[in-house]
């Protein structure tokens, strides 16, 4: 599997791969209807210009995506040094298969050796994510507190999020 910085030419791939992740039960939290081309153009364009975006290729076919991690800076300057609205997918076909943790490790090494300028990524889990939680505190992520009732599930409960941060020890204070 090839894995590779995304630019603006990806954005097609990266929709029929978010599109496929929605369709699965506990996929992401947007339903198939609201990951449109808009949506993802934005999250394209913010990650290569504030942040960082990182896509796995499939194996016999690099035109199909089966992986996909982004974050960027919000544009606000108290924040300049935090990448947020981390969003990670992984083509339901291709799950448990550790791409996961390989595409995030890239990101982490990534920011870590070539980002002085990011101190902190932080994300968002939901609570009932127990697997994703395990995996965000095994690449170095903390628990930083808990958002009551913000998440509506499929059942029609609410549930906590789990806001996790990582801290970059490369950063220049």
């Amino acid at each position: 599997m090839h894995y590779r910085e995304a630019t603006s030419e990806d954005v097609a791939a990266i929709l029929d791969l978010y599109k496929s992740v929605a369709r699965a039960r506990g996929g992401i939290a947007r339903t198939e209807a609201e990951v449109d081309e808009a949506y993802v153009k934005n999250f394209v364009e913010k990650s290569i210009q504030s942040g960082l975006i990182i896509v796995g290729e499939h194996p016999e076919n690099s035109n199909q995506l089966i992986c996909e991690l982004h974050a960027y800076k919000s544009g606000i300057a108290v924040f300049d040094h935090v990448l947020t609205d981390l969003t990670i997918v992984v083509h339901p076909d291709h799950q448990g298969k550790k791409l996961g943790r390989t595409i995030f490790t890239i990101f982490l090494n990534e920011i870590h050796n070539s980002r002085p300028d990011v101190g902190k990524v932080e994300l968002i889990a939901r609570e009932s994510n127990k697997k994703a939680i395990a995996l965000y505190q095994s690449l170095g992520f903390l628990i930083e507190g808990r958002l009551e009732l913000r998440i509506k599930n499929d059942s029609g409960n609410y549930e906590a999020d789990i806001p996790m941060g990582w801290q970059n020890s490369n950063f220049e204070f």
